[in-house]
């Protein structure tokens, strides 16, 4: 189908987060101990920009001590945070090139209270009363995948009538809940979540590798905005798309400053093809919802554009874009990729389908999935009917009051549809393999005879999953805090539990993406503030905190300098600990290359 060629430049704003001027480095050292003088192992200590808008973070060694060298200088904030304990902030003055010996000590918190807010969000999901993991699996699939449930902007005390209108407004964003499940969430959530502070103690893991790493942010956008993926372009930017505002984000992390590109504009209503659903009010603003991005060779960006049901093409020089029209019977285009001859590939997930398109010749095809059941069929065939009835009652949510998970009895959200989510390519034979996160599934397109072979996963929830340079498949297994690995030569299976912070708790790994150097596999870790790192060859977790609370990230890339990078994107992003969304990178050897940059003693030592 012929794309339109559509001009972006009109509406690119350009926003400096700091100058242009990338500022001279400065550097902090020093340790972080206890109130009785004990080195503290593994404790975060981060450094914010005189505007707050920039932060990095090293970790401590054995000893305790640090070393940070940061990208801005003057006025900062450095901050000592520690599990089990209060953060520490002071205030300091380091000019260009200056070295600074800045000593931090975490205490005891002032009341139960505040330690149990500094808990993550997994900690305190330990306190819901469910009958069994049955019962709670769920709540799990339909109530933890777009934001953290437990932080303190959600976990106050409420009533269960008050917990029940806020899953009804989740509801109006794909929440498939039937009526039971509602009245029984909101029971267990206002039982659990009753004000009082909480007993859980959690362990954080202080390898040996985690004193290497460092950790950078750069927050990005607003309140309302919800950068859904990032990707790292070939000119070292990062890029996010913005799936309420309709905009790009770009973001130069040596000049430090940050583009704001719009999409081209659309004749559908704010919400796209879903204005019928009650989408979060402020937050989804936008008609086309873009979502997913990859680029390919000649360097345009393909986009997937959830709401609008369309394709982008972005070129990141001239700032146009090419739209190409899917359909309205596909819905919701979710995530692509880009195999070795240029096609670009992506789930439709509302919609049961994969598209193709070949930006060469414009042809696009659109591959129904197997139907997997019934119920399944009956919403690939009726629920694009339903959505545009539903659009006759802007935000109406008329499509879930006519939904058989709410008129039928034992029909729930795994029913009704198979939602392929994750797409990858195999790097050696380009066989196309998508995750159908609702059926449990994964599948095989033959992109030859577009022939589908489909396999049962054993654990639920299959995300995003990805392959490494071997051709095995790694599927993050989003319901059961596990990993999976997939042998598409034998068919095997293997699965690997997440490691956990305390006993009770489970976690949402929502993407994972492998270093294909080295084979290591990262995954996000959304629950408890976390990246995850497998090492396949020794089995073993590596567990790296992030110094934000309320971290919720998306798709995981690779710069070419080695760093794992991703778009942090609660939703709301008002309930972030920054207030913000932010693009984060983490360099697993960026704290080492701090450390060896020290060669002189200190010249400005500070108590």
């Amino acid at each position: 189908m012929p794309g339109k060629l559509l001009p972006g430049l009109l509406g690119a704003i350009l926003f400096l987060v700091q100058s242009a001027a990338p500022a001279a480095a400065a550097t902090l050292e020093g340790t972080v101990t206890t109130s009785t003088g004990q080195a503290v192992s593994g404790a975060m200590v981060t450094v914010f920009s005189a505007n707050r808008m920039r932060k990095e973070t090293v970790f401590t060694d054995a000893q305790g001590r640090y070393v940070i060298v940061v990208g801005y200088d003057g006025n900062l904030t450095v901050r000592a945070r520690a599990s089990s304990f209060a953060d520490q902030t002071k205030q300091v003055t380091v000019g260009a090139e200056e070295r600074e010996t800045l000593d931090l000590q975490v205490g005891p918190f002032d009341t139960d209270l505040d330690r149990s807010n500094a808990l993550s969000a997994s900690a305190h999901l330990t306190t819901l009363p469910w009958a069994d993991a049955e019962e709670r699996q769920p709540f799990i699939a339909q109530c933890n995948y777009c934001h953290q449930v437990g932080n303190p902007l959600t976990r106050g005390k409420r009533t269960a009538d008050s917990w029940k209108e806020s899953i009804q407004k989740m509801e109006g964003y794909m929440a498939i809940v039937t009526d039971a499940q509602v009245e029984r969430f909101s029971e267990v959530l206002a039982a659990g979540f009753d004000g009082e502070p909480i007993e859980v103690v959690q362990t954080h893991d202080a390898s040996p590798e985690l004193a290497r790493a460092k950790i950078e942010e750069w927050l990005v956008g607003d309140g309302m905005s919800f950068i859904h993926d990032a990707d790292v372009g070939e000119d070292g930017r990062l890029y996010g798309v913005d799936e309420g505002h309709d905009v790009i984000w770009i973001l130069d992390r040596e000049a430090n400053e940050v583009e704001k590109v719009p999409l081209p504009d659309s004749d559908l209503p704010a919400g796209g093809l879903l204005s019928g659903a009650a989408l979060p009010i402020g937050i989804f603003t936008g008609k086309h919802g873009p979502h997913s991005l990859a680029q390919a060779e000649d360097g345009r960006f393909w986009i997937t554009t959830a709401l609008s049901s369309t394709l982008m093409g972005f070129d990141p020089e001239t700032k146009t874009f090419e739209v190409v029209e899917i359909g309205e019977g596909a819905l919701y285009p979710h995530t692509v990729r880009i195999d070795s001859d240029g096609m670009v590939w992506f789930t439709i997930a509302i919609s049961n389908q994969v598209g193709r398109y070949d930006p060469t010749t414009k042809d696009l095809t659109v591959l129904q999935l197997p139907h997997n059941g019934f119920w399944r069929w009956a919403t690939d065939a009726f629920f694009p009917l339903l959505l545009k009835y539903s659009a006759r009652t802007p935000r109406g949510n008329k499509h879930i009051e006519l939904s058989p998970h709410k008129m039928l009895s034992g029909i729930e959200y795994g029913d009704l549809f198979s939602l392929p989510y994750g797409i990858d390519i195999h790097p050696k034979d380009g066989g196309v393999w998508y995750a159908k996160l609702w059926a449990d599934k994964i599948g095989h397109i033959d992109p030859e005879t577009l022939e589908i072979t489909e396999y049962d996963t054993p654990l639920k929830g299959p995300r995003r999953p990805r392959f490494d340079p071997d051709g095995i498949l790694w599927i993050p297994s989003f319901d059961e805090s596990a990993l999976l690995r997939f042998d598409p030569t034998t068919g095997e299976f293997k699965s690997y539990a997440l490691p956990t912070l305390s006993p009770d708790e489970y976690e949402t790994p929502y993407a994972l993406n492998v270093h294909r150097p080295t084979g290591d596999v990262w995954l996000t870790s959304n629950m408890s503030d976390r990246i995850l790192r497998f090492i396949p060859g020794e089995e073993r977790f590596i567990s790296y905190p992030s110094p934000t609370r309320v971290t919720w990230l998306r798709d995981l890339v690779f710069t070419n300098d080695g760093k794992i990078c991703s778009s942090s994107s609660n939703l709301p992003a008002y309930a972030i600990e920054d207030g913000i969304p932010s693009f984060i990178c983490l360099d697993p050897n960026g704290g080492e290359k701090d450390r060896a940059s020290l060669v002189t003693p200190p010249a400005h030592p500070h108590p």
